[in-house]
């Protein structure tokens, strides 16, 4: 029985038994180690994770793909000269729209006798992503002898969703088709559950010499015969489609040429920072452009994707957070993201997906699992702190733009919002915003350190919900306090007062509900038994941030933050080493995350504690400078900093990954004490600071409302001043004590 494309094309069904999964509970993630033996590229909703030599090996732990809307749609390619594999020299994939790769041959052998001598062919593959993938295979003969060539490609699509590739195993697939060769390349094609029509469309440049398929694999080769020094070139195009008609013919040129563009409009729209630290430097540019680099349009708006590979997908409080950090970089992003947030709000109650009525969604998926309903992410809204994040979001965007017409606008979700967090956010009325997993696919933990095992008692026990956790008290402050200005310009006076007072009256039963004064520090949480989870960690560090913490609690929150048992020399480790459940290799028990830092040094900042926040900018600083092309990862192993040593790379970190690549604006927008009130045309500087490595930052284009400014600081000594360069408009720059 044959199955037809939408365009009407025939395919038919390959050995069945060869696709069968076997599903299971859970959804244990690879744990190969794969730091420095990949190369990610992206570009919208289309990602390439390859071998360090381009390779993509089917079945490799580090999930090789190109991927697409949440499904793999190459799964193997492999290149050969002569039947021998090349030997890699280089490759970089430093513009995250382009990777490059250099090869040699070894010796290849004809029968007793060297016929191509090793390092005689270089072979450079270079590849770009648009909403396809281009590679252009230059091939050039470094003898003085004429070379018979013979370039072998062999290529293979599995179409798997990528919570499979990830480990979820199913009993029941779709109908696997037979590859379907074409006059230059060949055509794999899948049905899957959701009666999608997904296709991978693979074309070269040139005619094959020969194409055959074994199975689900097909092998071409390409003979190449090279005079001396002659340079040949073959190109291929690798085209996802799911349930539509192919695009437009793009080339390799016109793809590169549209992505450079792209990203020089987004670095020309963004405030251009500066400084005399070339190092420096290069992490800010590194910043700004990861941040464009997993910016992502899909049919329901834009908004910037949490980290590749296993996460180029909306994300509710990663994509929040992301765009929060970028906010005195860029403001367009924090818009764009309220408004596909808002128009994805929880409006029912579906227990399969956690969802709510004002809930803001955790994560959004568009693969073949999602929508045959087989995981509950259309969207799922499994998270407890993305709501009172997006009332923070906008409470911010609105104090750097003043964009009262987007505020009258979201108007309606700021308010369903603020209801979820006094409903079903705190189902038992105590006063504190709760989770429990309702979903039976759902996470068991529902905040940012949602690994099964990372809310745990002293004595090594999980915490049983409804949990309750430090850090959402502390968001849920913050966002009633800055939403009760939006609303008082919106001219609701009596909604603002309530919400101000609201937040004076949780700060008041967090101060006292989640202080230990034997530890002189905050819990965890609370759990279901409104018992405090007394485990050290760093989570109640965010409410320095938020502004929660009583002045007298936030020395010694401060002091023990930076004690050796939480701070590694490369940063604030997640958890105590004293703690029972510490393990530096972990997820969330002990490792370190650049964003984490970087929101506790903003509150460190702003409870005056200086020099603490310059300790964690010059750590996560020097982490940078260690790792490839000085991207931030996700995050990294907590072992204690000792010379000569470096940051220990975590197996699986997302890089490049968003609140990572985020962290740096936040941090030096911490030192510097830059704050915006646009609605009532101002920007303040508080304090500002330089570390003894950074003496100059100049600022340029920043946005305050309708105006733009240039500043200046400058470090002499112990002591860092700044002037107004230049200035648009007529925003007032001020010295705030």
């Amino acid at each position: 029985m044959s199955i037809r494309s939408p365009e009407g094309e025939e395919f038919f069904p390959i050995d069945e038994a060869a696709a069968r999964r076997v599903i299971s509970e859970g959804l244990p993630v690879v744990t190969a180690d794969c730091a420095g033996n990949v190369l990610a590229i992206k570009e919208g909703e289309t990602f390439l994770v390859s071998s360090s030599d381009g390779s993509l090996d089917e079945g490799n732990a580090c999930g090789h793909g190109l991927y697409h809307q949440d499904t793999r749609f190459l799964s193997h390619f492999t290149l050969r000269v002569n039947g021998a594999e090349p030997i890699l020299l280089s490759s970089s994939a430093e513009r995250a729209f382009m990777s490059h790769m250099d090869l040699t041959n070894p010796d290849i052998w004809d029968r007793d006798t060297i016929s191509i001598p090793q390092q005689t062919v270089n072979v450079r593959r270079i590849r770009v992503v648009g909403d396809r993938l281009h590679e252009r295979i230059r091939v050039k003969n470094y003898s003085a002898s004429s070379v018979e060539l013979s370039v072998q490609i062999e290529l293979a699509a599995d179409f798997e969703d990528i919570f499979e590739v990830r480990g979820l195993r199913r009993t029941i697939r779709g109908t696997v088709l037979q590859p379907k060769l074409t006059e230059r390349g060949v055509v794999f094609a899948y049905l899957g559950q959701d009666d999608l029509f997904r296709q991978t469309r693979v074309e070269f440049s040139h005619d094959p010499q020969t194409a055959v398929v074994r199975g689900g694999r097909v092998s071409f080769a390409f003979s190449l015969p090279l005079r001396p020094h002659q340079t040949r070139l073959l190109g291929l195009t690798v085209e996802p489609l799911t349930g539509s008609p192919q695009r437009p013919p793009e080339d390799f040129d016109t793809c590169l040429r549209r992505s450079r563009r792209s990203y020089e409009a987004w670095e020309h729209e963004c405030t251009q920072i500066s400084t005399n630290n070339e190092l420096f430097n290069s992490l800010l540019e590194r910043g700004r452009r990861d941040m464009r680099a997993l910016y992502t349009r899909n049919r329901f708006g834009g908004m910037i994707a949490a980290g590749i590979p296993w996460y180029v997908a909306p994300f509710g409080r990663d994509s929040i957070l992301a765009a929060y950090e970028i906010l005195s970089l860029n403001p367009r992003v924090s818009a764009e993201t309220l408004r596909l947030l808002a128009a994805l709000q929880g409006r029912q109650l579906d227990p399969w997906r956690d969802e709510e009525p004002g809930k803001i969604f955790h994560e959004l998926r568009q693969g073949e699992l999602a929508f045959s309903n087989l995981i509950p992410h259309t969207p799922y809204y499994g998270t407890v702190d993305a709501t009172p994040l997006f009332l923070m979001l906008a409470g911010a965007y609105f104090r750097w733009t003043n964009d009262l017409a987007l505020m009258e606008e979201l108007k309606p979700a700021l308010v369903a919002a603020l209801s979820w967090i006094d409903d079903h956010g705190d189902s038992d009325g105590d006063g504190f915003v709760e989770y429990e997993r309702k979903s039976p696919r759902g996470l068991e933990n529902q905040g940012w350190k949602d690994s099964g095992n990372s809310i745990v008692h002293t004595d090594g026990t999980l915490a049983k919900p409804p949990i309750a956790l430090a850090e959402v008290q502390a968001y849920v402050y913050m966002a009633k306090s800055r939403i009760a200005e939006i609303f008082s310009v919106l001219g609701d006076d009596d909604l603002a007062e309530r919400l101000r007072k609201e937040a004076a009256i949780l700060a008041e039963r967090f101060n006292r509900d989640f202080w230990m004064p034997e530890h002189n520090y905050f819990a965890l949480a609370l759990d279901g038994d409104k018992r405090q989870v007394e485990t050290v960690t760093s989570n109640p560090g965010h409410g320095l941030y938020c502004g929660i913490i009583e002045p007298d609690k936030a020395r010694a929150v401060a002091a023990r933050l930076l004690e050796p048992d939480m701070f590694s020399g490369w940063g604030i480790r997640t958890m105590s080493k004293g703690a029972v459940a510490y393990n530096p290799m972990s997820y969330h028990n002990g490792s370190v995350w650049p964003h984490d830092n970087a929101i506790i040094a903003a509150g460190l900042k702003r409870y005056g504690f200086r020099q603490a926040t310059e300790r964690v900018l010059s750590a996560i600083f020097e982490t940078a400078v260690q790792a490839e092309y000085m991207r931030l990862p996700e995050l990294f192993c907590g072992f204690t900093r000792r010379s000569p040593n470096s940051p220990v790379s975590y197996p699986v970190a997302c890089s490049p990954q968003a609140w990572a690549a985020g962290s740096v604006f936040f941090l030096i927008q911490a030192m510097l004490g830059i704050s915006a009130r646009a609605h009532e045309n101002l920007l303040t500087v508080n304090d500002p600071g330089l570390p003894p490595w950074l003496g100059k930052v100049e600022i340029a284009n920043m946005r305050v409302g309708s105006s733009s400014i240039s500043l200046l600081f400058t470090r002499d000594g112990d002591v860092t001043s700044f002037s107004l360069v230049s200035k648009e408009g007529d925003v007032r720059v001020v010295m705030e004590e």
